[in-house]
């Protein structure tokens, strides 16, 4: 990996360390593994009834896991940096709104969406700023502000409700719209997915978060700008989340003060059970993405096999459970081989 200071040439060729190349194997197992088990899940809800994987029924699945998947992109940065932001769900929340009322004064839906962004932005940056200046918790930051820009919402919001009728109609289609049963939302997600990904991979930037998370201090005395990535990641992770909300009123057509509620929970669950380890330095994308294509689709398969959607909430919460020890077990048996690895070779 290459550490490059900012306007700088590149310095410090670090080759890849075996243990990293451990780590990055066992972590694509991980992500293997959710596919297989969302695979089963949905392999044995077909049989039990033909018509979940209708063209309809595969268009509610993408659909439904859309805005999880955009909002927990953003996440994954931020915890990959051994951080966490709480806000997003608020963020959501108001940049919806906010996008339903410019559009029922008549504005442009992409200019709509645009303001939406730049309304996630201003949130990640105030985040950011506050954690990487100012030195405070992110628990502690992230909390404050999901406080904060929910008063700002409701104050804002009151007893109003944008409805599907207050909306252009070409922004309600294109919200359920798409080619056969794959939604124009759920290709905005991909590309953005595959974009994340390829930046985390590609870019010296992209790597440095993970040395970020993986060992603050050693990352710091390698000439990494911490406090710039950290800013960086909350930026995105707003921008995502401004998007999500734009993206939400498309979907739903309907919004009010209590939209986005409750929804940091969900994205962090499906950052968690997608492997991205919450103390930061491993972790991928493509697996929160999984992971929040499970958790969407557990809410459709238990309909589908007439079960009652009250346990949906206690599945979510065993699948986190289950993710969070799985992180440990894979923690220890990662550093015993390693440990057994250098003995062998003195």
């Amino acid at each position: 990996m290459t550490v490059t200071a900012p306007g700088e040439a590149p310095a410090t060729e670090i080759p890849e360390s075996s243990s990293t190349r451990l780590v990055d194997r066992v972590f694509r197992m991980r992500e293997l593994a959710i596919l297989l088990v969302l695979l089963v899940m949905i392999g044995v809800t077909q049989l039990g009834n033909s018509e979940f994987l209708s063209e309809q029924g595969i268009k509610d699945l993408l659909l439904n896991a859309t805005i999880l998947v955009l909002v927990a992109t953003g996440q994954s940065l931020v915890v990959i940096t051994k951080n966490v932001d709480l806000s997003v769900g608020s963020t959501l929340g108001i940049s919806a709104f906010a996008t339903g009322t410019y559009l029922q004064g008549g504005g442009n839906p992409v200019v709509a969406v645009a303001l939406a962004v730049l309304l996630g932005v201003g949130f990640g940056l105030l985040n950011g700023l506050l954690v990487s200046l100012g030195q405070v918790p992110a628990l502690v930051v992230t909390l404050g502000t999901l406080y904060v820009i929910r008063g700002i919402d409701s104050i804002w919001v009151g007893s109003r409700q944008i409805t599907a009728a207050d909306l252009p109609d070409g922004f309600v289609d294109f919200g359920s719209g798409g080619i056969s049963a794959v939604p124009w939302l759920a290709l905005i997600a991909l590309a953005v997915l595959m974009a994340t990904a390829y930046y985390l991979k590609h870019f010296g930037s992209g790597r440095e978060l993970y040395a970020l998370g993986s060992n603050p201090e050693a990352a710091r005395l390698a000439g990494i700008p911490v406090r710039r990535r950290i800013l960086l990641a909350y930026t995105f992770c707003g921008a995502l989340a401004g998007l999500a909300g734009a993206l939400y009123l498309a979907r739903f057509g309907n919004v009010d003060s209590g939209t986005g509620t409750g929804y940091e929970l969900t994205v962090v669950s499906a950052v968690v059970v997608g492997g991205v380890v919450f103390t930061g330095g491993s972790g991928s994308v493509y697996g929160a993405a999984l992971g929040a294509l499970l958790l969407t689709s557990v809410n459709s398969v238990l309909p589908a096999l007439g079960v009652s959607s009250v346990w949906v909430l206690a599945i979510n919460g065993f699948l986190l459970i289950l993710a969070i020890a799985v992180d440990r077990i894979v923690a220890l048996r990662v550093a015993t081989a390693l440990k057994k690895r250098n003995a062998r070779h003195g």
